[in-house]
């Protein structure tokens, strides 16, 4: 199966956040995955981020492709990000991502 975005969704002050960002949805939890809620490429605009929240009932990974930015993860830290990084969040953790620059932050969430 090739597949290209089956849904592009821009939301507003993601978590909280400030900004906007655009998923483009490649699996949603409505193609029936076994353990994959989502797949998708995410672009954070510059200067927006995703607010700090919990993932109480999923876990998640995000693969930045491009970009660079201030990944806060489940102990509050400020980690800085970029292009190649893997950021892992274990159910029950929270976290939040920040693009501080000019640039867009492109990466790959999968929800599971």
């Amino acid at each position: 199966m090739i597949r290209q975005t089956k849904e592009l969704v821009v939301i507003e002050n993601s978590h909280g956040g400030v900004g906007s960002i655009e998923i483009h949805k490649k699996i949603t939890k409505e193609d029936l995955v076994d353990g994959l809620y989502l797949f998708a490429k995410v672009v954070i605009k510059p200067y927006s981020t995703i607010g700090y929240h919990e993932h109480k009932d999923d876990a998640e990974a995000y693969y930045i492709l491009q970009g660079t930015g201030v990944f806060l993860n489940h102990n509050k830290e400020q980690v800085p990000v970029k292009g190649g990084d893997l950021c892992l969040i274990k159910k029950g953790q929270s976290h939040g991502l920040e693009n501080n620059n000019d640039n867009e932050l492109e990466m790959i969430a999968i929800v599971y």
